[in-house]
């Protein structure tokens, strides 16, 4: 253990974390953020962003992340690959530790995100990345002039399936609810397409095949239909779970795990503090996640000053 004190520690560089280490190393705290996955987190999954501003011409969640990365970098902030076990304070002071390591930092920003949530149906586990996929820009190009289904008619689910759409025969999207839940703008972009079905008010019961998926089972939950569909892939979108597990047992949190804050950010221990994707809310946004990021930074800021 290095006896070096950080002012601030980020858990996460997704764009809640980075844009929380730019504020934090810009306004002089010496700062570290501790990502055990890439930089950028699951936003650089997404294909193209089209809301965030100052790119009217929309922009790759992977480009975005390594934007934001560089800038963080660029004021100072260290970034180091690892994963956070645990959090124990002691007089004032933040240990965080990982597998080999442990740090020590006066403020923490939890910026953890939160992954793709699974439907634990039967075929889901067994055919996970032979047809199951939560990523379509990760395995989009695998499934070139296939049929394929997508679960969820959410934001999520539509915006992907629009990524692919470049690759694929068809797309047969099911939505366990009788509505599609996603910005109008989003479903609009499939009107009209002779190669895109919806399926509202279907449940997805199993997922079949021998080698990979060869099919998917569903259940209309009005009429007790039943229907086989033959597709060469599945993507699931239904939603996220935080990932929150380390500290499960030392922050507050609610029912799903999403930590609690006050609208300063803070967590139920001061000076920890928690932004983005992993913090209990309504809105979950990229933009969204950088404007907590920046503001709980200056709060930090704030905290330590006290």
């Amino acid at each position: 253990m290095s006896n070096k004190i950080y002012d601030l520690l980020i858990v996460g560089a997704g764009p809640a974390g980075l844009t929380a280490g730019i504020y934090g190393a810009r306004s002089g705290m010496s700062t570290i953020l501790i990502e055990k996955g890439i930089a950028g987190g699951i936003m650089t999954t997404t294909d193209l962003i089209e809301n965030y501003p100052g790119f009217p011409d929309g922009i790759t969640g992977s480009q975005l992340g390594d934007m934001i990365k560089r800038q963080c970098q660029r004021f100072g902030a260290e970034i180091m690959n690892g994963e956070v076990r645990g959090i124990k304070k002691e007089d004032g002071i933040f240990h965080i530790y990982l597998d080999k390591a442990e740090i020590l930092s006066r403020t923490i920003i939890i910026a953890t995100g939160s992954s793709p949530r699974r439907l634990n149906v039967p075929g889901e586990e067994r055919f996970l990345g032979r047809g199951v996929s939560y990523c379509a820009t990760c395995d989009g190009p695998l499934f070139k002039k296939q049929d394929i289904a997508i679960i969820g008619c959410g934001n999520s689910g539509l915006q992907e399936g629009r990524f692919l759409l470049k690759f694929v025969r068809s797309i047969t999207f099911i939505e366990i609810l009788p509505k599609i839940t996603g910005d109008k703008i989003l479903y609009d972009y499939f009107a009209n397409n002779e190669n895109v079905k919806f399926l509202l008010g279907y449940e997805l019961l199993n997922i079949d095949g021998e080698m990979r998926v060869e099919s998917i089972k569903v259940k209309n939950r009005s009429t007790g239909e039943v229907l086989n569909i033959k597709v060469g892939g599945l993507f699931i979108y239904v939603g996220l779970i935080p990932n929150s597990q380390f500290i499960k047992d030392f922050l507050k949190t609610d029912e799903q795990g999403f930590i609690i804050t006050d609208e300063n950010y803070e967590t139920s221990i001061p000076g920890i503090f928690a932004v983005g994707d992993v913090r209990a809310k309504r809105i979950r946004q990229v933009v969204v996640a950088c404007s907590e990021g920046a503001q709980a930074a200056i709060n930090a800021h704030h905290y330590l000053e006290r």
